[in-house]
């Protein structure tokens, strides 16, 4: 073998090697990857077809029922759907009923959204930029501007 042989070898077998490790980071990745999805875009799939996501949204007056023992339940809406969601925690201190919020978490097949984790905006402007855009296309965004 040739010099210009050997280190033309080289390269392809570290570029092999990179390919690889790369394709192994994404494929891990590809299950950690959690999607950003309104009301509107869930009523429409099928229960247990959309994996786990980020709903959000605006949680809707008068949804919250805190009757369970093991369990909140409250509304979250855009201007087009509402969706129920579950969630098993303690809330934040900030959560409260019209305001945004973006919950994690899986669709059921009963249609219900099962949340881990619930988040809600710190003060009276701030709302993830993901919630506020989506809000701003649907016409029902009611703040100045998205942080």
């Amino acid at each position: 073998m040739t010099r210009k042989q050997k280190r033309s070898a080289v390269i392809f077998g570290a570029l092999g090697v990179l390919a690889v490790a790369v394709a192994l980071v994404l494929t891990a990745l590809s299950e950690q990857v959690t999607f950003f999805r309104t009301p509107s875009d869930l009523v429409n799939v099928a229960p247990g077809e959309s994996g786990r996501v980020r709903l959000g949204g605006v949680v809707v007056e008068g949804s919250v029922d805190n009757s369970l023992e093991d369990a909140v339940i409250f509304a979250v809406e855009d201007a087009n759907a509402a969706l129920k969601v579950r969630y098993a925690g303690i809330l934040p201190d900030l959560f409260r009923e019209g305001q945004g919020i973006v919950a994690e978490g899986v669709l059921g097949k009963d249609g219900t959204f099962t949340a881990d984790t619930v988040l809600a905006k710190h003060d009276e402007t701030y709302m993830p930029r993901e919630v506020a855009d989506s809000l701003k296309e649907q016409g029902y965004w009611k703040g100045t501007e998205a942080q």
